[in-house]
């Protein structure tokens, strides 16, 4: 099974695609100007503290107040408030809290409005990204995420992620960290640790120490609403929590974001260095992987499964409800019971596949088949569960209902990705008339001529949907063959899926737009 990671940059950011055996299994935007991101820690201010809520709002700079649930500030809290007055004061410079004296932990069932004070300043992380009309969702228990350990400030445990099932190795790795765990500072070692030497497992610690430190630095003078840590690329997160050795390649179309994302694998796994490609064909890298085909058949409200089946994908404010049907190709079984295993175990490949790519979170709900065999509806949810795996978000998944409901639910830290399927046309902009779509071709014909023989361009470039590539370059002799020998100059043509089948564009030899 191969790993594959595929970086567009754009100008705003950049769209990532993981690729698992070339089929898309995560995408994501990342956005340059979104300033809240999970991880991020700021130096907030307490606009509001609602007691009935038991929580406070919290001023971090977005357009809404940020949400702190009492049960979020942490048992440490107090010690927090305490080491950041005295930063903030100038009156503690050991930024490693050695010798530091905690302050009693807070009682789990204490009331809000006996902490937190209007205007009061906090040091706040976020945890879940703005969604919807809702605002950031904060935590003050902080925590710094790197390749083989979380580092945990005023906290002094050291635990190990559950899914290293091995327990002389769970040992090791507790004796190991013990053994280097500064003063006031707690551990949290995750799964890709496992087998890891101490050499590795300290340069980890060091680093987090060294982004502690530097942070802690800028608190001095930190106004509130400022950006105290901020997390890494979204690109360099996912590396960091799911490079391994099944990852072989990674192409980027960008030098800069190349270099960046070589030196940060240069620092995590060295020995992956070499994976790390730049992309420099001429057709766009998305069109060139296959990407943006993909995403223009998984991304509608209805998504096809390979038997003939298919899902559709419904959202509400409250939850997300699928329904999967089994469509009127599906008849390849010889009974409907067989008929409907077959579907639902297609349609929970397709479904895990969905949550992870749209980044679906909240509560789901699945209207499968009815099936009649409570072994089939055994094995289905078994299926289901182990296709959600290598999901990275925390999820719940129970078995069906008598109704032949499943329900599931999934992290949600971010915004749902929802991308538009439908392409709007470019010729009625959305009023639903356009001009004969066969008459683009002579529309080409028409603009061409106009530039090679009036403005006198040569190396012309013509960008267009699949179905008018393949109309201009098939057959023998082809329309563009024509047009060679009528103007004795060859034209270029590119396929670009994005655009709709009435779009099209001219390019010159120094790869810019031609204003028609």
């Amino acid at each position: 099974m191969s790993n594959e990671l595929v970086i567009n940059a754009t100008q705003n950011g950049g769209r990532i695609a993981l690729l698992r055996d070339k089929s898309l299994v995560e995408f994501h935007y990342e956005n340059n100007s979104a300033n809240f991101v999970v991880g991020d820690i700021f130096l907030g201010i307490v606009r509001r503290v609602v007691p009935g809520l038991n929580a406070a709002f919290i001023d971090i700079g977005y357009e809404k107040d940020a949400f702190l649930h009492y049960l979020d500030l942490g048992l440490n809290f107090r010690s927090m408030q305490k080491f950041v007055k005295m930063v903030q004061n100038n009156k503690y410079d050991n930024f490693r809290l050695n010798g530091f004296k905690m302050e009693p932990p807070l009682d789990k069932l204490g009331k809000i409005s006996d902490v937190l004070k209007v205007n009061q300043q906090v040091l706040v992380q976020v945890v879940k990204e703005p969604i919807s009309t809702k605002g950031p969702r904060l935590s003050c228990e902080l925590s710094l995420a790197g390749r083989h350990i979380v580092l945990v400030p005023f906290a002094n445990s050291v635990n190990v992620s559950k899914k290293v099932t091995d327990n002389a190795e769970r040992k090791r790795l507790i004796r190991l960290l013990s053994s280097v765990k500064p003063e006031n500072f707690g551990i949290i070692i995750r799964t890709v640790a496992e087998g890891k030497d101490i050499t590795e497992l300290n340069k980890d610690l060091d680093e987090l120490l060294a982004i502690w430190q530097k942070g802690i630095e800028k608190l001095q003078t930190a106004k509130p609403r400022e950006k105290i840590i901020g997390e890494v690329s979204r690109a360099n997160s996912m590396l960091r929590d799911m490079l391994n050795e099944t990852f072989d390649s990674i192409t980027v179309d960008d030098r800069d974001m190349y270099e960046d994302i070589k030196a940060f694998i240069r620092n995590i796994a060295p020995e992956k260095e070499k994976i790390v490609k730049l992309y420099t064909g001429k057709a766009k890298i998305f069109e060139a992987f296959g990407i943006e085909k993909q995403v223009k058949l998984l991304f509608g409200p209805t998504v096809s499964l390979p038997s003939g089946g298919y899902i559709v994908i419904e959202h509400t404010e409250a939850l997300h409800v699928i329904d999967v049907n089994s469509g009127n190709k599906s008849n390849a079984e010889s009974t409907q019971e067989s008929t409907a295993f077959a579907v639902n175990m297609e349609a929970a490949t397709e479904i895990a596949r969905q949550l992870r790519l749209r980044d679906m979170g909240g509560i789901i709900v699945i209207d499968f088949i009815d099936m009649k065999s409570a072994e089939h509806k055994r094995m289905l949810y078994e299926h289901i569960k182990a296709e959600m795996k290598a999901d990275r978000a925390k999820f719940t998944v129970l078995p069906l209902t008598k109704f032949g409901l499943m329900q599931i639910t999934r992290q949600r830290v971010r915004p749902e990705l929802n991308i538009s399927t439908l392409e709007k046309c470019p010729t009625c902009n959305g009023t639903g008339k356009i001009s004969a779509s066969i008459s683009v071709a002579d529309q080409i014909e028409s603009k061409l001529d106009y530039i090679l023989t009036r403005q006198n361009e040569s190396k012309i470039v013509l960008i267009v949907h699949p179905y008018l590539y393949a109309y201009f370059t098939a057959g023998w002799p082809s329309i563009r063959l024509s047009w060679f020998f009528k103007y004795k100059k060859w034209v270029r043509i590119e396929k670009d899926s994005s655009l709709g089948v009435t779009e099209f564009y001219f390019k010159n030899q120094q790869d810019q737009f031609i204003e028609l």
